[in-house]
Order: C-alpha cells, then sequence, then structure tokens
C-alpha cells in the first residue's frame, strides 16, 4: 500500500498541515487493525501510539498512500508485540481469552444489527482461532484477508518473499475454518437463543440448557489466576450444560446475580455481576443452526476495565 499515487502526504505537511489531524483520520481504523492482531485494547492502543510516533519521525514527503504506510507500520509494531506475549501467554494462568469489546445495547429493539454486520471480523470466536496461530501466520492473515493488504507488502512486514507470505495466510485460512465455532445467527435468533438459555442457567435447568447447545459446543473461561475459571475448555453439550449451572451457582455465593444483555464484540452476550464490590464476567457467544456453539466468559478484572457496569433498570434477574 506505500506506492499509492496521489498527492504525497509530506506535501500537505510542508504547507503547514497538522501531523497528528493527518494521523487522527485514521486512528480508528488503526484500532481495529491492531486489536484483531492482539486481542487486546489496551495492547492495540499502545501499538497505534508507537504508529503515530514512527509517523512523526518519519520523512513524510516520501508517503503516498499514508493509509496504507499506517497499516503496514502497525503491522510490523503488532508482529513484536505478538512475538514477545507467546511467552508471557505460555505462563498464563488457564487459557487466555481476549478483552472483549462491550456495548449497551439501544433503548429501543431491535439490537446490534449495526454492529452485527461487522461480527465475521471481529468476534470473539474468530479471535480465539486466531490465538492458535504463529505471529506471523497471524499477522500476514489479517492484513490481507481483513484489510486487503498485497502480498508483496506484507512480505516487507515479514521480512519474507511475496509467496511466502501468501503461503502464511493460506495457512492461517485454513486453521481459521477449521477451528472457529459456527456463527450465523441472525440478531432476532441471537436474542431467543440467549433468553432461553439464561432462563435455563438461572433455573440450573440441564435439559434446557441442552436445548439451546450444540452437541459439539465448547465453553472456555479465562479468570487469569485471579478469579476462578476452567484451566481448559469444555466440550460438549451436557459436559458445558453441567459446568454452566455450576458457574451461575458459584455466583450466588458472592450475592444476588444481576445479568443484562449487551453487544460482545458485534455479537448478543451477557454481562453479569454478583457481589459488592461486583465479581463481573463478560459472557461472549457464538450461535449457529438454532444452538449455542462456543461460549467464551471472560473473568479477569484486567480485561474488562472498559466493561460497564450492570444497568439496573435492564438487569434480566431482578424480582
Amino acid at each position: 500500500m506505500s506506492a499509492g499515487t496521489g498527492r504525497r502526504v509530506g506535501e500537505s505537511s510542508q504547507r503547514g498541515g497538522d501531523v497528528t489531524e493527518e494521523f487522527e483520520q485514521h486512528r480508528d481504523h488503526l484500532i481495529g487493525v491492531a486489536y484483531r492482531m492482539l486481542g487486546s485494547r489496551a495492547e492495540a492502543e499502545d501499538a497505534v501510539q508507537e504508529a503515530y510516533l514512527r509517523f512523526a519521525g518519519a520523512d513524510r514527503s516520501t508517503i503516498r498512500d499514508l493509509r496504507g504506510w499506517l497499516t503496514t507500520t502497525t503491522g510490523r509494531i503488532c508482529l513484536d508485540v505478538l512475538r514477545s506475549a507467546r511467552v508471557r501467554r505460555e505462563a498464563y494462568v488457564g487459557p487466555w481469552l481476549p478483552e472483549p469489546i462491550v456495548a449497551r445495547l439501544p433503548s429501543t429493539a431491535p439490537g446490534p444489527e449495526a454492529l452485527a454486520e461487522r461480527a465475521e471480523e471481529v468476534t470473539l470466536a474468530l479471535l480465539v482461532v486466531l490465538e492458535t496461530l504463529t505471529p506471523e501466520q497471524r499477522v500476514a492473515f489479517v492484513l490481507h484477508d481483513v484489510f486487503a493488504v498485497p502480498f508483496d507488502e506484507i512480505a516487507t512486514v515479514l521480512s519474507t518473499t511475496g509467496p511466502a507470505a501468501r503461503q502464511l495466510a493460506t495457512r492461517a485460512r485454513r486453521a481459521v475454518a477449521e477451528g472457529r465455532p459456527r456463527h450465523s445467527a441472525t440478531p432476532a435468533e441471537q436474542r431467543t437463543l440467549l433468553d432461553a438459555f439464561l432462563a435455563a442457567v438461572q433455573e440450573g435447568d440441564i435439559d434446557g440448557l441442552l436445548a439451546v447447545l450444540a452437541p459439539d459446543v465448547v465453553a472456555i473461561g479465562d479468570g487469569g489466576g485471579v478469579l476462578p475459571a476452567g484451566r481448559r475448555p469444555v466440550e460438549g453439550s451436557l459436559q458445558v450444560a453441567r459446568f454452566m449451572a455450576g458457574l451461575f451457582r458459584q455466583a450466588r455465593r458472592f450475592g444476588t446475580p444481576r445479568a443484562e444483555i449487551v453487544s460482545v464484540n458485534g455479537v448478543y452476550g451477557l454481562l453479569m455481576e454478583a457481589g459488592d464490590p461486583p465479581i463481573r464476567m463478560v459472557m461472549g457467544l457464538s450461535m449457529a443452526d438454532g444452538r449455542i456453539t462456543g461460549i467464551f466468559d471472560q473473568l479477569n478484572p484486567a480485561k474488562l476495565t472498559d466493561a460497564p457496569a450492570v444497568d439496573p433498570t435492564r438487569d434480566l434477574l431482578a424480582t
């Protein structure tokens, strides 16, 4: 993308254009790039800030396509972060889940359709699978398959050849296709499933849970060693049904549970809390064919700093 056409960025700057103003036009895009690569909003923001510093120190007269230059620069920064993160995540207590993006639903129906349009790019299910890739595969996949960066430019990010970058993306694409839980439910279907799931888990109704869980459903919890969560994924409808019923019983020990339906990475999910000060959990879901295919429970407080508190007026468990 660095070899675009049109007026050079530097020409604008030489006429008094502001570096920060130029950069800010692309910040949201770069946050999206970095978040998909890193799975952490905080790390994504740090990577984008580093990209800004590199842009501020660059010879802008050589940059023809600023968005492309910033995208590949952010990719290089994220690659370094991913390589160092592998060591940290190997020592992580239990499964590592991405930091969820939680948004309160509009006050009027039908819900987060606008966010759902982007769900295939940013769902927790996809981010979880991306964690299984090598840093090089992940960067190649995100840059090419999500943001359409040409392979010759990805090759410069990875210090490899164009054909090698293409092969990395191909392997990543295959792994994503094989490993991602199915998700094809419409917002209306998501809401119906979530209502039935919440009613069943609240009552400890195993049969009710089995009715909404896919036979091959997988549940993954991330407590970060701070709060109790499963040390390994739970697989199969009966095992997951028992696990979720037990998790809800456990929540009651902290106090009266509260729950609100929210958007989690563009898909209907649950914001739950209990106790005072509250123990909080964000539950992301993937759903297809009238069943829940994946459950992702984020309990690590360090990854929920941007999550809102349950709105008492929207508490589905209030009596």
